[in-house]
């Protein structure tokens, strides 16, 4: 190449023509050492990027309003009566519910069951091993086709010191279960079970949320929702069918509630 760039043309001054060559090598030099260094560098790059993807992915995109954001999830789903996990497994991830409804139930000493809440989506469970439980002190289910995602203790941990928005979030869940906890308290203590009965059918369908005021239940048993009021199945029965006479309700094969359904808890 240098004897293409210093080779002399016939006719031309040799010693001008010399230099001229040697200025633009000169000129250009730092331009070529530039761009090699470039493209080192774009070749150090590339090879850098390939790793191997993680075994769980980063969930990107919101998840029923919930920003995921920069959070090692897992997804799974569930059939319906699926166990997520029992009582007295090990604790060591919290869980949010993406889309269909989760049951939460304890088992007492003595074998008898109550269930202690049932979860739409939005909603966290799991959330105790966070406190240091080293046991899970309910049993979950999927009452029908769920999604769930998981997110183990240490990565809800990080994200909860490092992610201010997402902690903010966290929070706010926790704040209105620890209110919810509280109104359920004093409504078992003080409400009669037809009371009881009528609040926890609004609260499944959503009362006062931006959702539609008649809302179609996921599929519930009697002898379930005598677990839940803190009563006998006959008594179910009994309100259900005084309900739906009233029209409060409707109750053929699936279970749609009425707002009009307000008025029992606030008769005095």
């Amino acid at each position: 190449m240098l004897d293409v760039l210093f080779r002399v043309p016939v006719g031309c001054d040799g010693a001008k023509t010399a230099r001229a060559a040697r200025d633009v090598l000169v000129e250009a030099g730092p331009r070529l050492q530039k761009g090699g260094d470039v493209a080192m560098g774009t070749k150090t790059k590339r090879a850098s990027t390939a790793k191997r993807a993680p075994s769980r992915a980063r969930t990107r995109t919101p998840a029923n309003g919930f920003e995921w954001t920069g959070v090692t999830t897992e997804r799974v789903q569930h059939e319906p009566a699926t166990i997520i996990f029992s009582q007295g497994d090990p604790a060591a991830s919290v869980m949010f519910v993406e889309k269909g409804n989760v049951r939460l139930s304890v088992v007492s000493q003595t074998g008898k069951e109550a269930v202690i809440a049932v979860l739409d989506p939005r909603n966290f469970f799991g959330e105790g091993c966070l406190a240091g439980q080293p046991r899970r002190m309910a049993t979950a289910t999927a009452m029908e086709p769920c999604t769930v995602l998981i997110i183990e203790k240490d990565e809800m941990k990080r994200q909860l010191q490092e992610q201010p928005a997402f902690s903010d979030r966290f929070l706010s869940h926790m704040l209105t279960r620890n209110i919810r906890i509280e109104e359920d308290l004093i409504d078992q203590l003080f409400n009669s079970s037809e009371k009881r009965l009528a609040r926890t059918l609004l609260l499944l369908a959503r009362y006062g949320e931006q959702e539609a005021p008649q809302r179609v239940l996921p599929k519930l048993s009697q002898e379930l929702l005598a677990e839940m009021v803190g009563t006998t199945r006959s008594r179910v029965n009994f309100f259900m069918n005084k309900f739906r006479k009233l029209g409060f309700i409707e109750y053929n094969g699936t279970l749609k509630i009425h707002s009009s359904l307000l008025s029992v808890v606030l008769h005095d």
